[in-house]
Formats: C-alpha cells, sequence, structure tokens
C-alpha cells in the first residue's frame, strides 16, 4: 500500500506511462476518509484507473498542472475539504492567517475561488480534455447563487470554470458512472443521464421531463424569484421524487442538473471506509510539521452520513442531503481496531459521528422508502410522530470501541443532537455519554435562546434545551461528575433583532457563562440562512424576515453576548439605549452593566469556557 503518485517519479515506479486522471486539489494531499479527495481517488484506484495528484499547485506558473502529463480520461478538481472564501475569509472579511488544510497551517497556498482557477488553467492547456469539478465548493454553487463576499448573484460555477461537468454531493457513485462512460470513449459532452451531475448546454434536446428554475436574469432582478428558485432546489434534494432541474442564462445557454442519485447502502459505505487509506498526511509535509486539519480527525470514526436534523445555517441537506446514511457496526469496530495499531495512538479516539453524533438510521420508515417529505421537517418544529428515536444501535457501537484493547477513552464531539437526545425516553445514552464519552463538558449547540431567532434557524425551543441542561445536570450528580455543557451561540442570526440579542444576553448572564468565543452568522452558499440574508424573505413561507446587516448592529449583537468585557462596554451600553433598555444599565442585579461612571467596576463573575477547563478533575 503506498500514497497515489504525485510526481513522475512516482508513477515510474509503478510502471506508469500515463494516468487516467489527474485529480487537481487545493488542500495538501492527505490520505484519510475524512479527506474528500482520499474518498474519490481511491475508488477510482479500486474500480481499476490510475490516477494521481496535484496538490495545492501554484496557479501561477501552468507547468504545475502539467507535471504528471496529459491524462487519458479527464482531470477532477476540488477546492478542498472547506469552500476557497469560507477558507480564507472570516465572516467579516478579513484575510484568515493560517490554513488548516496546508502543511503547516500557511495561508495562501490556494486562490480565491479556487476551483474556477484551477479548471481554467488546465483548459489553458488542455484543451481538449474533460474537466470536472466537484467538492463542497461546485457542490453549493452549481446554479445562480448568493456570493457574500461580492455581495452578489454569481454565476453557475459551470459557467465561469468552463468546467464540462459538475458533481454535486459527496459523489461516489456519479464519479464511478463517468469514469467508465469515458474509458467507454463516449465524450463528456454526451454524458447528459448520469444522478448527482449537473452541465452547460446550448438546448434542452432529449433532457425529457424537467422543471425550469427562474432564469439567471430573473433571480439578479428580483429577490423573491431568488428565494423562489432557492426553495425548489432545497426541496429536490430528494432522491425518491427530485426532478431535472434548468436554469437559463440566455438563448442558448443553459445549466441542467440532473437528479439526486440513491444514498448509499450500508454495504456501499462499509466498502467506501473500508478502502486501503495511508490514514496520514503526505510525507512531504514532515518538514513543515504535517496538515494541522488532519490531528482531530485521524483517531476519528465517520459513521454516518447525512442529517435530517434541518439546520438552516448549514449546508449538509443540500450538500449530503437528508437521509441518514449509517455504516456497519461491524466497519466502525474494524476502523477502530486499525486506529488502535497505529504507532502514534496514545489510546484516545477523537470521534465517533458524522452531522450529527447520534443519528444512526434514516427518520423513518417512510424515509426509507420514499424519501424525504417535501413540505415537512423531522425534527422542527416539533418531532414528527413517524421519527425513531432510538440510541441502541448507537451505545452498542461504543460499548464496543470502548473494549478494544489500547483504547482508554471515545470521545463523542462532532455534536450531539441534544432534542433527539432527550425525546428518547430511556435515557441510557445520555447515561453513557456522561459516564464514558465526556471529559468534563459537553459541547453542543443551541444557537440562539430566543424562540423567535430559533424558528428561523430550524432549531428547537429554548425549553426543550433547558430540559436537556437539567437532565444531563441531573445524571452527573448522580454519577458523581462535575461536568459542564459549553453552548454554541450564534449572533446576528437573520431573524435576530436587538431585542433578541438583549434576551441571550440576559440568558447568559442568568446562566453565569460567558462565552471565550462568539461565533456570527456566516452567509455561506446555498443554505435556507443565507438566503433569508440576501432577499429578507423566509423561503419556506415567503415571509419577511428582519436581517441585521450593518457592521454596527453586528457589532453590538455579537458585544452583548461577552457584556463583560470591558472593551465591548460601549457597544453593549449603545445596544441598550437603542432598544429602549435603559432599565439592564444600574446595579440591580438583572442589569447587564454599570453606569458609565462605575465602568471600573464592571466585572462579572460568571464562569468562562477557560474557568471550567481550569477545574481540578
Amino acid at each position: 500500500m503506498a500514497f497515489l503518485p504525485t510526481t513522475r517519479e512516482e508513477m515510474n515506479s509503478r510502471g506508469w506511462k500515463q494516468l487516467d486522471f489527474v485529480y487537481v486539489i487545493g488542500d495538501a494531499y492527505v490520505d484519510h476518509p475524512s479527506f474528500g479527495h482520499a474518498i474519490i481517488s481511491r475508488l477510482l484506484e479500486a474500480n481499476g484507473y490510475k490516477i494521481g495528484i496535484i496538490s495545492q499547485p501554484n496557479w501561477s506558473k501552468l507547468e504545475d498542472f502539467t507535471k504528471l502529463g496529459k491524462p487519458r480520461l479527464g482531470f477532477l478538481i476540488s477546492s478542498g475539504n472547506v469552500d476557497s472564501m469560507v477558507n480564507h475569509y472570516s465572516v467579516f472579511k478579513k484575510k484568515r492567517r493560517q490554513d488548516a488544510y496546508s502543511p503547516g497551517g500557511e495561508a495562501g497556498l490556494r486562490p480565491d475561488r479556487a476551483d474556477i482557477v484551477y479548471a481554467s488553467k488546465v483548459k489553458e492547456v488542455y484543451k481538449d480534455v474533460p474537466v470536472i469539478i466537484g467538492g463542497i465548493e461546485g457542490s453549493l454553487r452549481r446554479f445562480g447563487h448568493y456570493d457574500y463576499w461580492d455581495d452578489k448573484i454569481r454565476r453557475s460555477i459551470l459557467m465561469d470554470s468552463k468546467a464540462d461537468m459538475l458533481i454535486y454531493g459527496m459523489g461516489e457513485t456519479p464519479i464511478v458512472e463517468i469514469a467508465d462512460a469515458l474509458d467507454a470513449k463516449i465524450s463528456i459532452h454526451d454524458i447528459r443521464w448520469i444522478k448527482g451531475t449537473a452541465f452547460r448546454s446550448k438546448d434542452l434536446e432529449g433532457i425529457g421531463d424537467y422543471f425550469m428554475l427562474p432564469t439567471f436574469q430573473e433571480i439578479t432582478k428580483s429577490k423573491k424569484a431568488y428565494a423562489e428558485s432557492f426553495m425548489v432546489q432545497y426541496k429536490n434534494n430528494n432522491h425518491n421524487s427530485g426532478k431535472t432541474l434548468v436554469e437559463q442564462y440566455d438563448t442558448h445557454t443553459y445549466i441542467i442538473q440532473n437528479p439526486p442519485p440513491e444514498p448509499l447502502s450500508m454495504e456501499e459505505m462499509d466498502k467506501v471506509y473500508g478502502l486501503p487509506y495511508m490514514r496520514t498526511s503526505h510525507p512531504a509535509y514532515e518538514k513543515q510539521g504535517g496538515v494541522p486539519a488532519l490531528q482531530e480527525v485521524k483517531f476519528s470514526i465517520t459513521s454516518t452520513r447525512g442529517c435530517f436534523g434541518g439546520c438552516s445555517f448549514c449546508a449538509l441537506a443540500y450538500h449530503q442531503g437528508r437521509v441518514v446514511q449509517p455504516r456497519s457496526s461491524a466497519s466502525i469496530v474494524d476502523e477502530g481496531k486499525k486506529i488502535s495499531e497505529d504507532k502514534d495512538f496514545k489510546g484516545y479516539i477523537h470521534d465517533v459521528g458524522g452531522p450529527t453524533a447520534n443519528f444512526r438510521q434514516p427518520a423513518c420508515e417512510k424515509q426509507i422508502k420514499n424519501g424525504t417529505c417535501l413540505h415537512k421537517d423531522c425534527l422542527f418544529p416539533k418531532p414528527c410522530d413517524k421519527l425513531i428515536i432510538n440510541h441502541e444501535e448507537y451505545i452498542d457501537i461504543l460499548r464496543r470501541l470502548r473494549d478494544i484493547q489500547g483504547v482508554k477513552k471515545v470521545f463523542v464531539r462532532s455534536g450531539v443532537r441534544f432534542d433527539y437526545a432527550i425525546y428518547d425516553k430511556d435515557h441510557t445514552f445520555l447515561e453513557e455519554l456522561c459516564k464514558h464519552h465526556v471529559s468534563g463538558y459537553l459541547k453542543i449547540a443551541p444557537e440562539h435562546i430566543s424562540d423567535a431567532v430559533l424558528s428561523k434557524m430550524g432549531k428547537p425551543s429554548k425549553e426543550v434545551y433547558e430540559k436537556f441542561t437539567k437532565e444531563f445536570q441531573r445524571i452527573n450528580q448522580k454519577i458523581g461528575k462535575e461536568q459542564y455543557i459549553i453552548p454554541y451561540f450564534i449572533s446576528s442570526h437573520p431573524g435576530s433583532t436587538l431585542t433578541d440579542a438583549i434576551e441571550l444576553a440576559l440568558y447568559i448572564k442568568k446562566t453565569g457563562f460567558i462565552p471565550e468565543q462568539v461565533q456570527d452568522f456566516y452567509p455561506t452558499p446555498s443554505t435556507l440562512s443565507t438566503c433569508m440574508y440576501y432577499t429578507g424573505f423566509d423561503p419556506r413561507n415567503m415571509e419577511p424576515v428582519y436581517v441585521p446587516k450593518s457592521m454596527e448592529e453586528k457589532q453590538m449583537q455579537r458585544a452583548l453576548m461577552q457584556f463583560n468585557r470591558p472593551e465591548n462596554y460601549d457597544k453593549v451600553y449603545k445596544a441598550l439605549i437603542k432598544a429602549d433598555r435603559k432599565d439592564l444599565v444600574g446595579f440591580d442585579k438583572q442589569c447587564l452593566i454599570k453606569p458609565k461612571n462605575r465602568r471600573k467596576s464592571n466585572a462579572h463573575t460568571g464562569k468562562t469556557t477557560s474557568d471550567i477547563r481550569r477545574k481540578p478533575k
């Protein structure tokens, strides 16, 4: 077993004169199943194709794109595990200083809009070679979309990159079908039937049954048209009911998206995660200290894919789909054994989960047979009466992993869906979680406390969160452990007014926990929340939504969540005055800050994350 070729010398050592595919990636080359490029490349290899990797090429040098030669079948392109713009810029559009997916965390090793740049460079050199883009950046930008960094509607990435085809979603099924079709000498321009793909076309000949979205011109002129178009796309992710979608650009240019492929079966998931990965980064990065993003996931296990949680700000429903696709217990435990044999393993499995750790199966029997409901969510605003709530298999998996020789502790860090956990009448999972899989604190994401904001987020009510925290405290008291919940909150989400932000601040003061870090809402491509942010409408019902957009208000909402910090005093004071809540400036117990002439005595004694971490175990 070895890494796939990254140089001509490595090709020669295998006796390969020409590759079938060259995969250009914006991340460092890490051969681990937590990295999309590793899965796709190993899957192609398992199907008999020769594939090489060009990682983080210098986009100013054409020779960087030719170093592995001209591939027989095509170029595959992905910006990496994260959208390149999200990777490069903070929510305030400031350049990030580090890139966790680059050697040594060095920033600047990939371009902005990497899919577009890489595809254009390849087309410049090899005009006749098929170029196929995919990954999260391509998937979320497959149609006209709002781009936060340009603050405008951008065209489909297929238009700007000039790529021949786009694979959306996770891509295992379509990539093999495309490879087989190209290998059978079918032109890339004639491959128009594969599910999970999108492409440009001059006409609609032979497309069959399709749904015509509003044109690109319409969505750039009308925010309502944009919201309506996005909602059609969002609902179209069901493999059983999804239709072919068409977006027109001019009289002779169309973007055509085929319906989604079927979710992977358990056997297919086992095959994907059982491929011969090296499970580490390429040795070329050793001098730089490796790749930071690998450190947390190297000893983690992906147990599922897909999520029926339905959070508005999350792109997973659009990318991975709402149907949970599990691996078998045996496959997960086998990976745990492989991890325990690694020379660098210290006894700690860092995570066992997926988009949501405690989802282990599709939401209901109907979803297994017919796919997801078009006009109903599984958990929001209340759990569906058909929802299967069961943690038995997940508990068994965690127990079996704990029993592996050399394993000291198994953490659950990928996110416990607290409402799903508390809806389970059998609280065995919560007890096991507290006993064995929490180390001092549990991170969960209520996201806000105002029910008005939570309804826009697609999250459960404050009442559900409080019920969970009480049960968490009760169980820890029962087992004699001192453990805490660290909640994650989002500021300035669509629907959040200053009044809602103040409500959250008062809750934070009441509970005595001040977050060390605050996450501002980030309008990333193709989420419900981003659609609300741009249009001012909730696309689910087309009702108007208040959107905090000005930098001043965003800073005020952010400051309110850390109202005790001296540097935030002026912003908090201004927010309280603006919201007509001067009653919260004073010396009473419920007040957030003291009057201006007493600022120096404005210290707050609430717990912080640091306080919790410093507590003796």
